[in-house]
């Protein structure tokens, strides 16, 4: 089985203006995805709509393809550079992984744990999750939880907490049970990953801002990775800042 992976980078950024280029210890953000990425892949390809980010990726040595500027979800973005890198390396990737730019900390074993959901022949689309541990992630409005089921399949994607654990106090919600935060990596089959892109948004999609609900909405199933690495995504400057003590 022939594994690509994407890494999808937008320099525009609501937060944080060319956040795939911004420096963290001599190294633009991108090019320390990128090489975390490639200890777990072959075949890794930075898909962006930027001139500065191929100049970049250029730079250090990595594979780079332009896209549409017209594209809306990574998603779709990562069809087109599957598309593209296809032709370039005369060859037909089985699965694709996504992986987020903004994720300098990744670590290869989270890839790695990905792609072991494809062991299994029937495996769609994979994602990965991990355990919280810190009561104060129950009140992040930013994290997504996730509740699955007993086969690992993925119920429902939210931003809000899942499961309620009625008649408890919500301090007291951990002890009850062990509540999953989605981490934003996914794994797709070439053929699901082509219809995927070309479904209409759902409506669970629209109200969470969550792509990933439009595939359960749809009757697909998304099969769950648990992982214990966690993962800091760059969203804003105070969180450059601490990535920048952190990596050294």
């Amino acid at each position: 089985m022939e594994f690509l992976g994407i890494i999808p980078a937008r320099y525009g950024s609501t937060r944080l203006e060319g956040k795939p280029l911004v420096d963290i210890n001599g190294k633009p953000m991108i090019q320390w995805v990128y090489e975390k990425t490639k200890l777990a892949l072959q075949h890794v390809v930075v898909a962006t709509d930027d001139a500065r980010i191929i100049a970049a990726v250029n730079d250090f040595g990595g594979e780079v393809v332009m896209t549409s500027r017209e594209h809306n979800t990574g998603t779709n973005r990562c069809l087109e550079a599957l598309q593209k890198s296809n032709k370039i390396h005369n060859m037909d990737f089985d699965v694709v992984i996504n992986i987020q730019g903004d994720e300098p900390m990744l670590n290869p074993e989270q890839i790695i744990t990905l792609k072991q959901c494809f062991d299994d022949k029937n495996t769609e689309l994979a994602t990965l999750v991990i355990p919280v541990t810190n009561p104060i992630d129950l009140e992040n409005d930013s994290e997504v939880f996730v509740t699955f089921d007993k086969n690992m399949k993925a119920l429902y994607f939210s931003r809000a907490v899942i499961p309620v654990v009625h008649g408890v106090e919500r301090k007291n919600w951990m002890d009850q049970t062990t509540f999953y935060k989605h981490l934003g990596l996914y794994g797709y089959t070439a053929k699901v990953l082509e219809h995927f892109a070309n479904l209409p948004q759902s409506n669970l999609e629209k109200l969470e801002k969550l792509e990933q609900n439009r595939w359960i909405e749809n009757g697909g199933s998304i099969r769950i990775g648990i992982t214990e690495h966690q993962s800091i995504p760059v969203d804003t400057q105070e969180d450059l800042e601490r990535i920048r003590k952190i990596i050294l």
